[in-house]
């Protein structure tokens, strides 16, 4: 049965794993996680400042690290995530922070879509009526049922049955709408990450991205939390992300 998705489901499928060497031994103090202490080793590293002759924490070497822009060493901590409930539209504006990131996504060419989700827009659901919700489900199914035909039915001058069946379905995806549900495994980096964040979560961005950003931060800031305290801190998590 189609599934019409009203918020994306994000999932850890790996984080960084940090192991001293003995030769290099690093004086960190306080709570922190393998990530957090791998981005402090490579900072410290820079200036041989192992011993820690201050006793910082790694979250107040991290957030001195912020305050100086030293964003580079933020980069060698990175998180993939299984990305679902999000829609082709939403994947369009993800890949162009292409940058500290890499994407491996749902093929629609090698995959048959006659029984895709959707995701329903947020204005939508804000707007209060469920009518207009209802016409939009209404027009998903149909172009469903449009695609499902299509590629079953169109002529393909080929007999390599591979090759036919791309054929077809490369050619009937282009009635679903941008709405279609897609898949994606998604690696980025902290820096990455606060930039997609924060960008992304801002209240002039696109609502399916605002809502995808607020879910991201819930995912990713437990991981490292001193890499994203000034994010959950901020009046800005209140006031331009959606509520969900």
């Amino acid at each position: 049965m189609t599934k019409f998705w009203v918020s994306p489901a994000i999932d850890v499928l790996s984080k960084p794993d940090f192991s001293p060497v003995s030769a290099l031994p690093m004086n960190n103090l306080g709570v922190s996680s393998p990530g957090e202490q791998l981005i402090e080793y490579a900072g410290r590293l820079c200036y041989m400042s192992q011993s820690n002759a201050s006793n910082k924490t790694t979250a107040e070497y991290i957030d001195n690290i912020m305050k100086q822009g030293h964003g580079s060493v933020l980069e060698h901590c990175n998180f993939s995530l299984l990305i679902q409930g999000v829609s082709r539209a939403l994947t369009h504006e993800l890949t162009r922070h292409r940058a500290g990131t890499a994407i491996s996504q749902l093929s629609q060419r090698y995959v048959d879509a006659s029984d895709t989700d959707f995701v329903i827009p947020p204005v939508l659901l804000e707007s209060g009526n469920s009518g207009l919700v209802e016409e939009f489900k209404a027009q998903c199914l149909a172009a469903q049922a449009s695609y499902a035909k299509l590629s079953e039915t169109i002529a393909v001058n080929t007999d390599n049955k591979v090759l036919q069946r791309k054929r077809r379905r490369e050619a009937a995806r282009s009635v679903l709408a941008n709405a279609a549900e897609t898949k994606l495994v998604w690696t980025a980096n902290v820096r990455a990450l606060r930039h997609v964040i924060t960008l992304r979560g801002n209240e002039g961005a696109d609502l399916e991205m605002i809502r995808f950003s607020k879910a991201l931060l819930a995912v990713v800031a437990p991981l490292a939390p001193a890499c994203f305290a000034d994010i959950t801190a901020s009046e800005f998590v209140e006031t331009a992300y959606l509520k969900v």
